[in-house]
């Protein structure tokens, strides 16, 4: 199994319409296509619909080292509503330790302009993912 295919299970993401584009450890980069389900009453995207973007661009760059690893932290800052085209979230390592892992990720439109910033730490657990070939 590869990462790719582990976070096929991530049924959120699925459902937002959001596909992993890039992976690798301490890296990775997804997008959404903006639909009308990712729209709010203001014809914005929703801002839990940029949340989730940028969630799983960090969920798929933390938990590539190979263990398994959740958010105990985020924080968003928005800066620039969106209400079409296409959103990236770009996820890059910060800090990583044997038990914590900070993230940021960059949110962009088609046209490279920052939307959001999302920041996370994450807890990285003793447990193994199947995709993981040797423990670090």
């Amino acid at each position: 199994m590869t990462i790719k295919e582990f976070f096929k299970n991530d049924r959120y993401a699925a459902f937002s319409k959001i596909e992993l584009l890039e992976v690798e450890p301490g890296r990775a980069k997804a997008q959404m296509r903006v639909q009308t389900l990712h729209l709010n009453a203001g014809n914005v995207v929703q801002g839990g619909a940029i949340f989730t973007l940028a969630d799983l661009a960090f969920a798929a760059a933390v938990n590539a080292y190979g263990n398994l690893s959740m958010s105990i932290e985020t924080s968003i800052r928005y800066f620039k509503s969106v209400g079409s085209g296409i959103l990236y979230a770009e996820a890059k390592m910060i800090h990583l330790h044997r038990k914590l892992a900070t993230f940021e990720v960059i949110v962009t439109n088609e046209k490279s302009e920052q939307i959001a910033l999302f920041t996370a730490t994450a807890y990285r657990k003793d447990i193994q993912l199947p995709f993981a070939e040797t423990p670090e």
